[in-house]
């Protein structure tokens, strides 16, 4: 299974004309945050794949059509509109399960200014804990818990970075120690030199930052 995963910054390898060529034998696709809905439509489109998105701390001009939200401007929405749009589904701090492909995810950043999908690691590991019921069910009736955690924030202490905005989640390294995804897809570390750490290892899972795109393999059958 060949997956497709972009974030944090368009990038020029997959935004133009000849994408189905470079990706067109992809099987998912998948955004770690951070970028603009409408190029997440692009890619979606355009390679017309199943395709799943978390939001970072930017680019959240549509992030309340997708959470509720207790005290929203005159004639905005209370609740989501919809858990798809742009072609993609949004799998924050959600469980989407088949027998083939297992995918969890959370959105966001630490807490840093305030802002908007931003939580300090008490509110991330509250977030988690709801998950924890489909995964035990996905156990049971998959043999495991999942084959990818999807999020925009790395794990603490791996590639991250130590001022607070860049802060990984503690939280996250329980996750993994637990439910043992194969991969961990991040972004919100930029990599702007070639040498820079992408790939880490953490127990049993694979922690990949996806900064722009990256292609990863993964296999038909996972035991976890």
């Amino acid at each position: 299974m060949k997956i497709l995963c972009i974030c944090d910054q368009i990038d020029p390898v997959v935004y133009n004309s000849e994408i189905k060529e470079r990706f067109g034998d992809v099987d998912y696709i998948l955004s770690a945050g951070d970028l603009p809905m409408e190029y997440i439509d692009f890619v979606v489109s355009s390679l017309n794949k199943p395709a799943y998105f978390v939001f970072g701390n930017h680019n959240l001009k549509e992030y309340d059509l997708f959470h509720h939200n207790p005290n929203p401007e005159y004639g905005k929405p209370t609740t989501p509109l919809s858990t798809h749009s742009h072609g993609a589904a949004y799998v924050g701090f959600k469980v989407f399960s088949s027998k083939k492909f297992i995918i969890a995810g959370a959105s966001g950043s630490m807490l840093y200014n305030y802002g908007k999908s931003q939580f300090s690691n008490s509110q991330m590991f509250f977030m988690l804990l709801k998950l924890v019921p489909k995964l035990l069910f996905n156990k049971i009736f998959y043999g495991r818990y999942l084959d990818i955690f999807l999020t925009h924030a790395p794990p603490l202490g791996i590639n991250d970075k130590p001022d607070p905005c860049h802060k990984g989640f503690k939280c996250y390294l329980w996750f993994l120690r637990w439910f043992k995804p194969k991969y961990m897809i991040h972004g919100h570390i930029h990599l702007y030199d070639l040498q820079e750490k992408r790939i880490a290892n953490y127990h049993k899972t694979t922690i990949i930052n996806a900064f722009e795109h990256y292609i990863v393999h993964l296999d038909d059958k996972q035991e976890n």
